[in-house]
């Protein structure tokens, strides 16, 4: 018989119930052991949905209140010494300060995943660090799933992953800020040092790390756990050789612990390179991901050692669409004549990247409907994988036609094509979107223009989306509120922000965005070839949730879809209003997108579909327009041979989207929680004359590359996270902004926050905003 299973399941319940639960605790409505109540009941809610489905066993672990990458650090005790951890185990007091901040220190450094959408907590490491059993969740969790009888997975970061996705930190320079902080409560509130500057390998901190590793398996090996899943996808990257190495250490000292099973789980791309390393391992089974690198089977399948299990993820846990059982059948059939009962069946990867039921939406058309499946129904088709391999064919002869159905329904749908699209995109040709003339050309006109001052401040674009905005929106939603009052709703809050703009003295302000439900999904439901769902919400980090657009066809812009809104917020001020807009390769990368066409193609329509709104923009008189990209880094290649090839499309389409901008138009991009050291010549090349990064969590960190790259234009380093509900204070920001000017030339640099201001609270923007123009009043006189 060939095994079912999963890699892990969405955390955040069918209507958000985490969410609410973290929210309410956090406003402290609930207490510690109500919101550990909801966490026990959401779990016990998915396990039973997955044992329903026919899994063998239920993971385990997958389940946080925040982040599995946090979680591990606690597990471990790896908990940086300014949240003054003492004590055995790691309390949510102290969690949730390195998740979010506290009132006296910063949240730990948070960063993508991998290639997705989803925000990981970064861990810290310092030379002679040491490393403890600090927490207890896994076991708890164990517990709970035997009491209920079900068979637990338990699933951790492997040990060369976890290391590989912390950072050094220079632990002295720590302690120096942790002195001025105590001797002057204004200044540093006890920050980080940057990483980068450490002067030691954190790979040599696997021989501290691996004890408490064997230490956890030995427990779960009491609990008469018989598999667990170590996630090692840091093996998909291009790792230093040594670090390969280093594999074969640890799984050999963790070999040699009384220790349940061992699956080494692999995703997100091909491990082919180390399919020989991998299949000497002392561990008892193997993950590969066959949807994103289906060819890296034929590297394991010759002598497959007889004493493991081979898992294949051929059910795709990063997108939406329904799987065509009858080529994953022919990729599994192979390998389940060799290994028979060694085969086991899963999703890709996690299923955390999927909406949670597709029976929650009433709302979408029944053919649209009819070519998804979200992360229930993907268990359901692994389930019916395992019975078409274990019984046959005949044995799920209704549901294979079914799904035979839809894909050939999907392909063949008139809703896909728009000939007006292909034509547009045939004449662009080689068009790479150059604008006119060069940047100095172009930051003379704009600086003719616009007259700002040196160091100018503004903000991301939005502002706080209060309880009134989102009422409006629903009641507006439901009916229960016309057009026109909810545009005079949306309007007096624009007035608001410009205002208040006006009093703390932005020098270029922006509308606040209070129309926008995301901004992904606001551009999404006016464009052509988009579909959306009411409850199709997944993670991006803590208790913030994306409900991704579905691209299901050619996209087009069929009307306008800002110009309204930002010309009213420019008729309320003679400062420059920034427009803002959404990227053609964040809409992308933060859609569910279609996969019957190159991800190229789809780029360039919504890059020309923007291109329009951009000349409507300039038409209407706005002089400085924002085309955010803050998931450009996310969608590069996870290996090096892949990404010339993204790099240059992904710029191609951002140029593309501004190209009609004349010199005195000024075009800004804002990314953020990403590396992008590694890549500055290509975002050179997107040749936005100002961009906006976020740097304030590491520190200006991501400047470093900024003291040997010269990068051309203008940049705006953020000097808050806006991601914590901490107030910075000023002469924090002077710090940071001093770091700045060390690296870029003074006449380049602007000044704001690190992103949005959509989540936070007015209580907290005000006080923040105010900071950061007296912090720029302060560097314009030192630098006079």
């Amino acid at each position: 018989m060939a095994s079912i299973h999963s890699l892990g399941f969405p955390r955040i319940g069918h209507k958000r119930e985490l969410k609410k639960a973290l929210e309410s605790f956090w406003s402290r409505e609930i207490d510690e052991k109500a919101l550990q109540s909801h966490a026990a009941q959401l779990r016990e809610r998915h396990w039973r949905i997955q044992q329903t489905c026919g899994l063998d066993q239920v993971p385990v672990g997958d389940f946080s209140l925040y982040d599995h990458m946090l979680d591990m650090s606690c597990t471990l005790g790896a908990i940086p010494p300014r949240y003054e951890f003492s004590g055995d185990q790691v309390g949510l007091d102290t969690f949730f300060a390195m998740a979010r901040g506290s009132s006296t220190q910063p949240a730990m450094e948070m960063t993508k995943w991998f290639d997705t959408n989803y925000h990981f907590i970064v861990p810290e490491f310092h030379a002679g660090m040491d490393f403890h059993l600090a927490s207890d969740r896994i076991f708890t969790q164990v517990k709970e799933a035997h009491a209920l009888g079900l068979k637990a997975k338990p699933v951790l970061v492997g040990p060369i992953t976890y290391l590989w996705l912390g950072k050094e930190k220079d632990l002295q320079a720590e302690a120096r800020h942790e002195t001025q902080h105590h001797h002057d409560d204004s200044a540093c509130h006890g920050h980080a040092a940057p990483a980068g500057n450490a002067c030691f390998d954190r790979l040599t901190l696997l021989p501290k790390v691996l004890p408490v590793y064997a230490e956890i398996l030995a427990r779960l090996a009491e609990l008469d756990v018989e598999w667990i899943q170590m996630d090692e996808p840091a093996l998909v990257l291009d790792l230093p050789q040594h670090w390969i190495q280093a594999l074969d250490t640890a799984y050999r000292t963790l070999s040699q612990s009384k220790a349940p099973k061992v699956l080494l789980a692999t995703y997100f791309e091909s491990v082919a390179d180390h399919a020989k390393r991998l299949k000497a391992l002392p561990v008892a089974g193997l993950h590969l991901d066959l949807r994103r690198a289906p060819q890296q089977l034929d590297e394991f399948l010759p002598e497959y050692p007889a004493d493991k299990v081979l898992s294949l993820g051929v059910v795709d846990g990063r997108n939406v669409w329904r799987t065509d059982l009858d080529a994953a059948l022919a990729l599994v059939q192979p390998a389940h004549r060799q290994l028979g009962h060694r085969l086991w069946v899963a999703p890709s990867c996690s299923l955390l990247h999927t909406p949670v039921d597709l029976s929650q939406e009433t709302e979408l058309d029944a053919e649209l409907k009819s070519w998804l499946a979200f992360s229930v129904q993907k268990l359901d088709e692994v389930a019916i994988l395992g019975r078409a391999l274990d019984r046959g064919v005949e044995s799920v002869a209704t549901e294979l036609a079914s799904a035979r159905a839809a894909v050939a329904s999907r392909h063949g749908s008139p809703r896909i094509h728009n000939p007006a699209v292909a034509q547009r995109l045939k004449d662009l040709g080689q068009d790479d979107g150059r604008r006119n003339n060069p940047f100095p050309v172009r930051e003379a006109a704009q600086r003719a223009r616009f007259k700002l001052p040196a160091f100018p401040t503004t903000s991301i674009g939005s502002f706080p989306q209060t309880p009134e905005i989102r009422k409006a929106r629903l009641q507006n939603r439901k009916g229960e509120l016309s057009g026109t009052d909810y545009q005079k709703a949306m309007e007096a809050e624009i007035a608001l922000v410009v205002r208040e703009q006006e009093r703390l003295g932005i020098d270029v302000p922006v509308h606040g965005e209070p129309e926008r439900n995301d901004m992904v999904e606001y551009f999404g439901e006016q464009l052509a070839g988009f579909a959306f769902t009411r409850h199709g919400w997944v993670q991006s980090y803590g208790s913030r949730y994306v409900k991704p657009p579905l691209i299901f066809g050619d996209v087009s812009r069929p009307a306008p879809m800002t110009v309204a809104w930002s010309t009213y917020a420019q008729s309320l001020t003679k400062r420059p209003m920034k427009g803002m807009l959404t990227g053609p390769v964040t809409i992308l990368q933060w859609s569910f997108v279609r996969d019957d066409q190159p991800r190229e193609r789809t780029a360039l329509q919504i890059a020309l579909a923007i291109r329009d709104e951009v000349k409507d923009l300039i038409d209407a008189g706005i002089g400085i327009i924002q085309i955010d990209e803050p998931a450009y880094r996310e969608g590069l290649p996870l290996k090096r041979k892949d990404w010339d090839l993204y790099l240059h499309w992904a710029s191609r389409a951002f140029r593309i989207s501004a190209q009609v901008a004349p010199d005195d138009v000024q075009i800004h991009t804002h990314m953020c929680y990403s590396e992008f050291n590694d890549i500055l010549p290509a975002i050179a090349a997107m040749d936005a004359d100002v961009i906006t990064i976020e740097t304030s969590r590491s520190q200006m960190e991501l400047l470093d590359a900024f003291a040997t790259f010269n990068y051309p234009n203008e940049i705006g380093p953020g000097v808050y996270d806006i991601h914590s509900p901490r107030v910075p204070g000023v002469e924090e920001m002077v710090g940071l902004l001093e770091k700045a000017v060390s690296v870029v030339p003074a006449e380049r640099l602007w000044i704001n926050p690190d992103c949005g201001l959509k989540t936070r609270k007015w209580a907290e923007v005000t006080p923040a905003l105010e900071n950061m123009v007296e912090a720029a009043r302060q560097v314009r006189a030192r630098h006079a």
